[in-house]
């Protein structure tokens, strides 16, 4: 079978939310039929990817995006289309689809910026929304002002309608959650609409793994003496080795009873607003919550960080732009924080932080879509959080224990082969 799969972005490496989830979606489909990629490229790296990843493929055209946003946006107010649709058009990418179409019998598209390309009268397709942009755009309206409040509604109106049309046409529109289909419905989308959950790869985000660790002075708080491991019994899974204190009560080694310091990490793509958002609201309002009880240094680890993050640094906070393994970073916080206040779907970075048995507390927002069992802390409010993160860092047994069965929880519920076996079925590969 020879299928047909459309992103926005090129699945690789798999090291931001979209990618990891296009990523590990190609690679199931390319283990059971020969799948032709087109996708777009974010940089000139993008453009000749490794054999690693295009030996999977039976082809791969990669067509550098180039287009600015305001270019996008003049062309969408001049076509009256939605700019989500208008930045991601370009001719080369549908000489591409019109080329391969004939070949496949069926077809994968990843992301609705991408559903502008599918044939009228093609094979069946699979859209995958992941999460449903029109509702993103709405919560970006309500909090803009000016003109800018009305292109994002504009956005939202024209990108809802144009989601429900396509929704009408396809064999099934995918969502990363149930709560995100049911958004979708909501706004009045029909056909088949269904949740192909994100999953984690629990070998690969393992606090056991080989991967480089933070030693003593790598990270804020590194000064506070010797490092030890989580403690964990027969019955654990996987052993955590992170560089994290626990109390010698939990059977650390050498480990004094008390830090001078502890450390937060939030993890992301920091040029997405939501992150953006997130790491602004716990810096001006949570951290100095939560310094009136204890001190802690706040870190901000991920790529392109914007101004505003920037500016965030300081004494307590750290921004680090991008690092080569987050998981030092993850295995070397003593609570992991996701206090996004915008949240679609399943939020990665709160399944690698369980898989690397970190204690975690997130937003209601960022935990809606995961099915945690009560392994992770949720809050609503500022003084919410700060009180989670307290708790946690005053009880270290508790925490590390709490982190254990968070890593129990992402090994039996999140694996990528059992999130993706419906896509057997759906496009017919278990015949």
């Amino acid at each position: 079978m020879s299928l047909l799969f459309l992103a926005h972005r090129i699945p690789f490496p798999p090291d931001r939310g979209d990618k990891i989830r296009s990523f590990h979606i190609l690679h199931y489909l390319a283990k059971r039929a020969r799948v032709h990629l087109v996708a777009f490229a974010d940089d000139d790296a993008d453009l000749d990817p490794p054999a690693v990843f295009t030996d999977m493929l039976a082809s791969c055209t990669i067509v550098p995006r180039g287009k600015s946003q305001v270019r996008a946006a003049i062309e969408a107010l001049a076509t009256g289309k939605p700019v989500s649709l208008t930045a991601f058009a370009h001719p080369a990418v549908q000489a591409a689809v019109d080329r391969i179409v004939p070949e496949v019998s069926g077809i994968y598209c990843f992301s609705g910026q991408m559903a502008q390309y599918l044939p009228a009268d093609g094979p069946p397709v699979l859209m995958d929304f992941v999460d449903v942009d029109s509702a993103k755009f709405a919560g970006f309206a309500e909090d803009a002002r000016g003109p800018m409040r009305r292109m994002m509604r504009r956005e939202a109106r024209l990108l809802g309608a144009f989601e429900r049309e396509v929704a009408a046409q396809v064999s099934a529109s995918l969502f990363v959650s149930d709560a995100e289909g049911a958004v979708f419905r909501d706004g009045g989308a029909t056909g088949r609409i269904l949740a192909v959950e994100n999953g984690i790869d629990s070998v690969t985000f393992d606090p056991a793994a080989e991967f480089t660790t933070l030693k003593n002075g790598d990270h804020p708080g590194g000064d506070r003496g010797p490092v030890g491991k989580v403690a964990v019994n027969a019955d654990s899974p996987p052993s955590s080795t992170s560089p994290n204190w626990t109390p010698a009560s939990a059977g650390v080694a050498d480990a004094p009873a008390t830090r001078a310091e502890a450390l937060l990490v939030f993890t992301g793509q920091m040029d997405y607003r939501p992150n953006v958002d997130a790491v602004t609201w716990f810096a001006r309002e949570i951290l100095p919550l939560i310094r009136q009880h204890v001190p802690v240094h706040f870190a901000i680890v991920g790529r392109v960080p914007t101004s505003a993050v920037k500016a965030l640094a300081g004494d307590d906070v750290t921004v680090t732009g991008e690092v080569d393994d987050v998981r030092g970073w993850l295995a070397a916080a003593d609570v992991c924080v996701a206090p996004l206040k915008l949240a679609r779907g399943i939020q990665n970075k709160v399944l690698e932080a369980m898989a690397m048995a970190r204690p975690v507390v997130a937003s209601t927002a960022a935990a809606e879509g995961i099915d945690h069992a009560g392994t992770i802390r949720v809050a609503e409010t500022a003084q919410d959080f700060a009180d989670r993160v307290i708790g946690l860092l005053a009880a270290p047994e508790a925490a590390a224990a709490l982190g254990i069965a968070a890593r129990e929880r992402v090994i039996a519920r999140y694996g990528w082969d059992a999130r993706l076996a419906p896509l057997d079925t759906l496009f017919g590969l278990d015949a």
